[in-house]
């Protein structure tokens, strides 16, 4: 399965060259934007998909504005978990202002010199965020032989930051290609423009704030320079599989998280 109607950053992990040999499993680990567009269509499509576990990385006040729409004809695993860094409506409310205020130009200028680069942002997710995504590989190692329906589907707002981090580091932990990891990573970009963009940029200019190229990067670009820059940050700790074992992943947790990602 590679679309689901209602969605625009869907796709399977699976296929990707592993170092030394092999591929990524197929129907293991899927990655979206959020639940809330599917269609009745799209319903029927996650029903008749491999996935059971859905593990939603946004924050409570995000899944409040825009719930996840979920078939009712099987049973679904929802998981929530919360990575705070990367929520794009945090940082536009940043520079906002309170609801109802109505900033001066000299405030939204200073709120804008403070955005993080987009790497610089992802760095800072992994290095707050170490317990969150040692969550997410017990997950996915979890469902290793399992019955199907046991794929894993990740998701966020858009599926290009903490999603895209996420997928990156388990990828990475269990001897994805890097060069692979990268051109999945890029790959939102592509998928999110056009109406979704176009969507997220009008959002934007409604607050009165200056799209400027480094706020559009933050709101809908994944450009390869900033995953390359998390996945170099954890090459000096000794690669994404040692910063979750440093963060609490076993070896044994480790080795499940490989045969579920690992064909």
């Amino acid at each position: 399965m590679s679309t689901i109607s209602g969605l625009y950053n869907f796709r399977d992990t699976g296929g990707m060259p592993v170092r030394g040999g092999g591929t990524s499993r197929p129907h293991a680990l899927f990655r979206s934007e959020a639940l809330s567009a599917l269609d009745a269509e799209g319903l029927q499509d996650l029903q008749d998909s491999p996935v059971r576990v859905v593990i939603d990385l946004r924050t409570e006040t995000e899944r409040q504005m825009a719930p996840d729409r979920l078939p009712t004809g099987r049973a679904f695993s929802t998981v929530d978990l919360s990575i705070m860094q990367g929520a794009t409506s945090d940082l536009i409310a940043g520079v906002a202002g309170a609801p109802g205020s109505t900033p001066t130009t000299e405030q939204i200028t200073a709120a804008m010199s403070r955005l993080p680069e987009l790497g610089d942002l992802y760095v800072d997710m992994l290095r707050g965020g170490a317990d969150s995504f040692v969550r997410i590989a017990r997950l996915i190692g979890a469902s290793a032989g399992e019955e199907a329906p046991n794929a894993v589907l990740l998701h966020c707002t858009a599926g290009k930051d903490r999603t895209g981090v996420a997928t990156a580091l388990m990828l990475e932990a269990v001897g994805v290609e890097r060069d692979a990891v990268i051109v999945d990573y890029a790959q939102s970009e592509k998928n999110l423009a056009g109406p979704w963009s176009d969507a997220m940029i009008g959002m934007i200019e409604s607050y009165g704030i200056p799209v400027t190229p480094k706020l559009r990067t933050l709101a809908t670009g994944t450009p390869a320079s900033a995953i390359e820059q998390a996945l170099a940050w954890t090459d000096a700790a000794g690669g994404a599989h040692e910063y979750l074992l440093s963060g609490g992943l076993s070896r044994a947790e480790l080795d499940d998280l490989r045969r579920a990602l690992i064909a």
